[in-house]
């Protein structure tokens, strides 16, 4: 981690999302208390599964603030995923209180914002807010795709979590999209045009 001080109303942002073929894109905004210990915060994609959720509850517990925001299937396909992702970044800014001073957010590409911001690449990996946000909004995403699952059990939300793997993949071929399904992203778009065909 970057040995940055941490300060109260300085927020991390960071999402996931972007690439699975179905379910929303998540981002969340945490704000650490700066007497606390963080030195365990990494990466969401580098800790278990039990761990990310260990660390959930202990950072939604322990935090100075926090807020999830969320962009639907329906944003996504109207807007794109890009400003999808922005969406879901304001609504997370927008929903902590108090409102942060500054903003480092992860990656390269800042949302719309009047709070003055900093892109960092690599920032879940680097800045302890950051993979604060990073933690939070994937268990709470996770959550959603497990949601997802039990409704529609064929197509194994609970294993790739809207991934485009092969077993998804296959899904999509056999029996077409879900209401969760992007349709704007191609291999969605292909299996409607499949499905089309064999009508």
């Amino acid at each position: 981690m970057v040995a940055l001080p941490i300060n109260r109303v300085t927020a991390g942002v960071d999402e996931v999302g972007r690439g699975p073929l179905a379910g929303p894109v998540v981002a969340a905004a945490v704000c650490l208390e700066p007497e606390i210990d963080w030195s365990e915060l990494r990466d969401s994609k580098k800790l278990s599964p039990g761990r990310r959720v260990h660390l959930d509850e202990y950072i939604r517990e322990y935090s100075f603030c926090w807020a999830i925001g969320s962009a639907s299937v329906e944003e996504i396909d109207t807007l794109n995923i890009r400003n999808a992702t922005h969406l879901a970044m304001q609504r997370a800014i927008s929903a902590l209180d108090p409102l942060p001073t500054k903003l480092l957010v992860d990656g390269n590409d800042l949302p719309p914002t009047e709070v003055p911001a900093e892109v960092i690449i690599g920032g879940d990996n680097k800045v302890p807010a950051i993979a604060a946000a990073s933690i939070i909004a994937k268990v709470h995403r996770d959550q959603c795709l497990q949601a997802l699952h039990k409704q529609y059990p064929a197509y194994g939300f609970d294993r790739h979590s809207g991934y485009p793997t092969p077993a998804h993949l296959a899904c999509l071929a056999r029996l077409g999209p879900t209401p969760a399904h992007r349709r704007s992203f191609a291999p969605v778009r292909a299996a409607i045009e499949q499905a089309d065909l064999l009508i």
